[in-house]
This record gives structure tokens, C-alpha cells and sequence, in this order.
């Protein structure tokens, strides 16, 4: 029996314990978390390939772990840590031995997960209170940050969903080719 493909998330109602003006943001990243499902069957070799010279597979996945812990380090008032500073530079290498997709995916999944119990946490009164950005103190606000992770996770997932498509079909003709 087929399975039946359920509306996007936004068409599914309110989420629970999400504040009204949480909830975009919210239905976006929970998306974009069965989205990136997609790309978890991809081999080694699709996941790190960089078709035409674009961003990887796996530079996504990690990319959106990484962001989001950065953006969410902005929006509780902090700034980066060294690790964070040093998890962002590695974002784009394979690592020894590479990383796979299952690994990146459950990470990015994960990394969602905390994302959401955080939306789910936070006050509406606390939206509007200043934050900086970086090292140039750029201004935002918890609320900006916050939907700044949707954003942000919304865009890397789009690349990644096309980046999958590319470095399969050229398996596809490289094999049909063979």
C-alpha cells in the first residue's frame, strides 16, 4: 500500500507549545528536518562531490548544524566559542575517515530538534530584545535570529535537495554509460 505524501508542514496545523509568532519559523525548520531525510542514501563519494565547482552535500548538512548553533549562540546574547569558530572552518572537509550521509543527516536532524525546543522556549517578550552579531556587533534582535535559523536552514536544505539530484543523476549516466 503506498504511503499517503502528507501537505507541508505549515498545511498541518499549529505545532504544540509554539508560540503563534514562533510558529513560520517553526514549521519551516521541521520542513526542512524531513527534507534533508532525502540525502541520507547518498554514497561517500555523492555526498562530498562538488558538481561544476558548487558547495557539497555534506558542506549543507554540516553547514546547517553549524549555523544554527552560531545563530543561537547570537540569540541567547553570547558569542562564538573557539570550537564553534574551528567546527565552522572544517565545515567544507570530508574529515578521516569522511563522513557519511547517515551521520550528517542524524546531526542536522538533531541540530533541528534543539532549534525547535529552543523556538518553543522562548517568550514573545523576549523577541524584540537587541542582539550583535559577530565581530562587527551587527544589530539584530532575538526574534531577527530566530527566524534567521529558518531562514538560513530553508536555503542550505534547497542546495542540498539540488546538489543530491546533480551527483545522482551524473551516477546515474555514469553508469548507464558503463
Amino acid at each position: 500500500m503506498p504511503s499517503e505524501k502528507l501537505p507541508e508542514v505549515w498545511l498541518r496545523g499549529p505545532l504544540p507549545g509554539v508560540s503563534p509568532m514562533l510558529m513560520p519559523a517553526t514549521h519551516c525548520l521541521m520542513q526542512c528536518r524531513e527534507e534533508i531525510a532525502a540525502a541520507a542514501d547518498l554514497t561517500t563519494d555523492q555526498l562530498w562531490a562538488k558538481p561544476g565547482g558548487a558547495a557539497s552535500a555534506g558542506f549543507h548538512l554540516r553547514h546547517i548544524v553549524g549555523s544554527l548553533d552560531r545563530l543561537l549562540t547570537y540569540a541567547r546574547g553570547a558569542q562564538l566559542d573557539r570550537h564553534q569558530l574551528a567546527y565552522l572552518r572544517a565545515e567544507g572537509e570530508p574529515g578521516e575517515p569522511p563522513d557519511t550521509s547517515p551521520t550528517l543527516v542524524a546531526s542536522a536532524q538533531a541540530a533541528i530538534d534543539s532549534a525547535v525546543q529552543i523556538l518553543r522556549s522562548t517568550d514573545d517578550s523576549d523577541l524584540m530584545v537587541a542582539r550583535s552579531v559577530g565581530r562587527a556587533a551587527l544589530p539584530s534582535t532575538v526574534f531577527g535570529l530566530l527566524f534567521h535559523c529558518a531562514e538560513h536552514t530553508h536555503r542550505h536544505t534547497g542546495q542540498l535537495l539540488t546538489t543530491t539530484k546533480i551527483v545522482r543523476s551524473r551516477t546515474l549516466y555514469a553508469d548507464h554509460l558503463a
